[in-house]
């Protein structure tokens, strides 16, 4: 039973010796049930295109573009803002059990699939957890200067000596 909230299986065999092309594009259900799994605020808009080669008999490449229009909260100012993201990316679908265990950050991630199908669509979704901005900044927002001045470094226990003086 698949429980992923964007869900786009396509078979195998479908992916000739030219390769495929597939569009996922997510519909506003599937955003909004998108959105809440990311904690975002929402999900506007997600599209993503792949085109999906056999490497071997058991392993395909995928390479793809995502586009998504989506909003965040700044973690500044704490509003919501619209941004849009893009990204290329390229992955690979291998068998269960057969991901390799080396970790190299320059290699495509390896996606498992089960039977005679990959599913796209939590592709897709995984691409965009993986987009987006951990730390996101609303454009224009600043970091409170806290009173120190620009460029100015002050001492951690700077305040407790001024409660002394006073003493």
């Amino acid at each position: 039973m698949n429980t992923s909230e964007l869900h786009r299986p396509i078979l195998l065999d479908h992916i000739g010796p030219s390769g495929l092309d597939i569009t996922v594009e997510a519909t506003p259900a599937e955003c909004s049930a998108l959105a809440k799994r990311m904690q975002l605020p929402a999900l506007h808009t997600l599209t993503c295109r792949f085109h999906l080669i056999r490497e071997t008999g058991s392993r395909f490449a995928a390479r793809g573009h995502l586009q998504a229009r989506l909003t965040q909260t700044c973690i500044v100012s704490a509003e919501d803002f619209d941004t849009d993201v893009e990204e290329t990316f390229q992955i690979r679908f291998v068998p269960a059990g057969e991901e390799s265990e080396v970790i190299d950050p320059d290699a495509d991630d390896d996606l498992p699939y089960e039977g005679n199908a990959i599913d796209l669509g939590e592709a897709t979704a995984e691409q965009l957890g993986l987009a987006l901005d951990p730390y996101p900044r609303m454009p224009g927002a600043e970091l409170p200067d806290g009173g120190s001045g620009a460029g100015t470094q002050v001492h951690p226990f700077a305040s407790l000596a001024a409660l002394r003086k006073l003493n």
